[in-house]
């Protein structure tokens, strides 16, 4: 994983019931204080924001999110209650949203399942049993099918390895597999694809992607290209590009949101409120670095009012 650097941090001898009278008196009179808002709940932890939740509640007799969605809109709205939720739980609602309703939205899936580490699956799992009453594995049977659907459930299920040992031997075992499951072979047997991509630790798969270039002179992602199509030629891509270099995936995630015309609010929300207590902070320099230009100017231009303060504050 390396040295990664989060933009939010737990906030010294923060009181979660001053911080709540503060949310309380900014919401009520002739105006709402966005301002005074964005100020705490950019600066305080996930955990931090629980608290804050939890006082204003026990201390006022109402649920912070109702009244904060009395007061505010738009994409504001979204960051602001996205940030009143643990991160399991903000992943389980991305993941029922992306299933509930006509059609699947594969594309989020992908980005839930195959960035987050086994910690994050197992929490997410839990959370969305506890919100929803459902289990997660079930309901990704039910809206995915074939090869994608295995490897989904596959890594629902957290069974990753966590460590971050690398055993050369086994990096060529795999490698040599992958090659007689794809390229060596007339068809492909993605079940091997599926087991390698979903069950070894990051660094181990690097080992494999080098052993395999050494072995085969291909790149795994190449590779994946002309053996696989589609949903699941897309998860695998995501999964190796993680494993490679987790950070530059999610820089080109929010550049993607961004470029050309308009900008797509909810992946650029999602990735800011996901990475912000976990490496947002590398994340904004490699993007700043890929292309050559700094993310707030970008996060200026695209956004504005109080969604677009609120999202430069996390990024800092």
């Amino acid at each position: 994983m390396g040295n990664v650097q989060p933009t939010v941090e737990e906030y010294p001898d923060a009181d979660a019931e001053e911080d709540a009278r503060t949310i309380r008196s900014a919401c009520r009179g002739a105006g709402t204080d966005e301002d005074e808002i964005i100020s705490i709940l950019t600066n305080r932890s996930s955990q931090q924001r629980q608290q804050i939740k939890h006082a204003y509640e026990s201390m006022f007799g109402e649920e912070l999110e109702s009244v904060l969605r009395g007061e505010i809109r738009g994409d504001f709205e979204e960051v602001i209650l996205a940030l009143l939720d643990r991160p399991s739980v903000y992943d389980a609602k991305q993941l029922r949203s992306a299933m509930k309703g006509a059609g699947t939205d594969t594309e989020l899936i992908i980005e839930i399942l195959c960035t987050r580490v086994n910690p994050q699956i197992n929490a997410l799992r839990i959370a969305y049993n506890t919100v929803f009453g459902r289990d997660l594995e079930d309901d990704l049977r039910s809206e995915t099918s074939g090869d994608v659907e295995k490897l989904f459930v596959a890594l629902a299920q957290g069974n990753r390895d966590t460590g971050f040992d690398v055993d050369p031997d086994l990096a060529e075992e795999d490698a040599n597999n992958l090659h007689e499951a794809g390229e060596g072979s007339w068809g492909t047997d993605e079940f091997t694809f599926t087991e390698v991509l979903a069950r070894r630790n990051h660094m181990q798969l690097r080992a494999t992607f080098r052993a395999y270039k050494i072995m085969h002179d291909s790149d795994i992602e190449d590779v994946i290209q002309s053996e696989t199509s589609g949903h699941l030629c897309d998860a695998y891509l995501t999964i190796v590009r993680c494993a490679k270099d987790c950070q530059g995936y999610f820089a080109e995630r929010i550049y993607r949101s961004m470029k050309g015309v308009g900008t797509d609010d909810a992946t650029l929300i999602r990735t800011i409120i996901s990475r912000c207590q976990i490496d947002l902070g590398t994340i904004r320099e490699k993007f700043n670095e890929t292309y050559d230009s700094v993310l707030a100017a970008w996060i200026d231009e695209e956004c504005s009012g109080d969604y677009k303060k609120v999202l430069i504050c996390l990024l800092h």
